[in-house]
Order: structure tokens, then sequence, then C-alpha cells
């Protein structure tokens, strides 16, 4: 019974990750995404492309990583990946929120989480690179619907954008090419500015 409240307040914890909401509108719409949208999205867009990936991956692992990535967010708050003034990379606080967060679990659970979660941040392994490849090309997708979004709102300028995305590369070359088209075509139509 112990374990089982670990495990359900770890649950209704995670249930605040629905309230952070990300600068990236839906796709074509003008409300903003949440975390838990934005991973479920994620974990859907792993389980459809993940036969592009570089390398066989561990499916039910990139799934686990995109689910869990953005948890931190409940304690360090969501950073914009185009923010000029902070670095959207592991920070301590995030570090700090997933020790919290999943520290809530039984043991092995949390130490398979944290881990997940690092390795995730690391994106070194064939599954890290792949899970990464996901998170960004899911904005891209949603700011190419909605005519520049976020772009055109923070000025944000094709070589932000590219130099953002082209991470893509390391996960999935086939993803890549239609991302570096995609990119393209959104300067050709006027809505990512050189």
């Amino acid at each position: 019974m112990e374990r089982l409240l670990k495990q359900i307040e770890f649950i209704k914890e995670i249930d605040k990750i629905k309230f952070i909401f990300r600068k990236t509108r839906l796709i074509s719409s003008n409300r903003n995404e949440n975390d838990a949208e934005h991973s479920w999205h994620l974990a859907m867009m792993a389980m459809v492309l993940a036969e592009h990936a570089n390398e066989p991956v561990d499916l039910l692992k990139v799934m686990k990583m995109v689910l869990i990535h953005d948890i931190v967010e409940i304690d360090a708050g969501d950073i914009f990946i185009y923010d000029s003034t902070k670095n959207h990379t592991n920070t301590e606080e995030e570090l700090k929120a997933a020790k919290r967060i999943f520290g809530l679990l039984p043991e092995e659970q949390a130490q398979e989480l944290t881990a997940l979660w690092e390795e995730f941040e690391a994106g070194e392994t064939t599954d890290a690179r792949f899970a990464k490849a996901m998170d960004r090309l899911e904005p891209l997708l949603q700011n190419s619907s909605n005519n520049g979004g976020t772009w055109n709102e923070f000025g944000v300028n094709y070589q932000k954008v590219y130099d953002k995305k082209k991470l893509i590369k390391n996960g999935s070359e086939t993803i890549w090419e239609y991302t570096e088209k995609l990119i393209n075509d959104c300067v050709e139509q006027g809505i990512l500015k050189r």
C-alpha cells in the first residue's frame, strides 16, 4: 500500500503539467499548447515516425522520454527555445525539479525516470537523439501552420530556427530533409524572415 500511495502522489503531482503553457500554439489554432498536450503529441509522433530514425530505436524508451521530458517544468517553468536571456539547456533548477518530482515515486521508479530524463537531456544515445528530433519537429509544424506563429511574435528569424532545428538530423536524416524543405518553404511564403 505504501508503494501505491507514493505512485498515486506522483500521478496527482504531474497533473500540474497541464497548467504549464508553452509559447507555441496548437496547429492551425490561436490557443497555446500546454506541456501535457506537447508530450502526448511527441509520443504519438515517435510511434508513427520511428521507422525514419537513423538507427533502430527502443520505441518504448523513446516514448517514456518524451512523456517525461517536460515534467520538470512543473517547478522550473517553461523556457522558450528562442529565449535570448536564459539558456534552453539542462539547468540546476531542472535537475532539482527532476529529483523532487520523480523522487515522489518508489526508489527504483524514481531512479529510472531520472535516468531517462538525464539521457534525454544529454541527447547522446540513439533513443535520445530521436526523442529530441521529435521535440524540435513539433513546434516547427505548429509555427508553419500558424503563419509563423511565435517566430513572428518574438522576432525569430530563419537562422535561429535553422540553428535550433538542425539537431533533428542527429535523430533522423529523412525527417531533417523534410524539415529543411519546410523551413525554406516558410521563408518563400514570407512567414519566416531571413
